[in-house]
């Protein structure tokens, strides 16, 4: 039988990759890799706000990630720099949140757990509040999903489909803000923007149409964070980390079996 916290971290991941699946193809195809980075960034400074107003901290997380997917998004739709303005307010935000942290009255704060993830001391509540955001987000696609994907492989066919581009982004932002408060706990903000992406780019190679990518990034992220977790467990590795590195060897093996396929 396994252990109750290798149960919840398990469940933990495999939630979790419900949204990052889906979400993270859309990361991929609009190139938003930096973007995810940003949010995740600031989630940090979410945790420091939380803390000094006594708050729930992923309450605290979702509400920064919120403002910084809108203000980025409102940005963009400006024409501002994206490269340039998310690398400002990227690492501007995470040292923000690590010095606030530092000056919250008796705060002790693992902080290790917030940038790499603490995945094996998920309680029911984060089980809780994970599933339910993974829920939500994957509820949000499947909804919107054939209006975000004509957004995203043509604006103009967008507008003449009667479509908003700059709405079905914000929606696309908003999606993200959530994954990242409540990824926060499992990989941490370091490591976020790599569940998001590696697991769409190794499906990306496999996949001849964007659902079957979806699914695909999935079912890879489960596997990567059920693979971590043994790794983890086998090795004494950190479960983040672990996780990623799963993820990183299914790009691995999935770009050498398309290499394979092509030839």
């Amino acid at each position: 039988m396994l252990d109750d916290f290798l149960l919840r971290a398990g469940l933990a991941g495999v939630g979790l990759s419900l949204a990052t699946g889906p979400l993270g193809a859309f990361v991929v195809w609009r190139r938003m890799a930096y973007f995810g980075d940003a949010t995740a960034h600031a989630a940090i400074l979410g945790v420091a706000l939380a803390l000094a107003a006594d708050l729930p901290v992923g309450f605290g997380t979702l509400a920064v990630a919120l403002v910084m997917a809108l203000l980025v998004s409102t940005l963009a739709a400006r024409g501002w720099a994206m490269d340039t303005t998310l690398g400002v307010l990227a690492h501007a935000a995470l040292a923000l949140g690590l010095v606030a942290i530092s000056f919250v009255p008796g705060a002790r704060v693992d902080l290790q757990a917030y940038l790499f993830g603490d995945i094996l001391a998920v309680s029911r509540a984060d089980l809780g509040f994970v599933w339910g955001g993974a829920v939500a987000v994957l509820a949000l696609l499947v909804w919107r999903w054939q209006a975000l994907l004509t957004a995203t492989l043509n604006t103009d066919l967008a507008h003449a489909s009667g479509l908003n581009p700059d709405r079905e982004r914000l929606i696309l932002t908003l999606a993200l803000a959530l994954v990242v408060a409540v990824a926060l706990k499992v990989v941490g903000a370091l490591l976020i923007a790599a569940l998001l992406i590696i697991p769409a780019a190794a499906a990306r190679g496999l996949s001849r149409t964007p659902e079957t990518m979806a699914v695909l990034a999935t079912l890879i992220g489960a596997g990567a964070s059920l693979g971590g977790l043994q790794m983890s467990l086998a090795w004494d590795t950190p479960a983040g980390p672990s996780i990623i590195a799963a993820a990183a060897l299914a790009f691995a093996l999935s770009a050498v079996f398309g290499k394979m396929r092509r030839a």
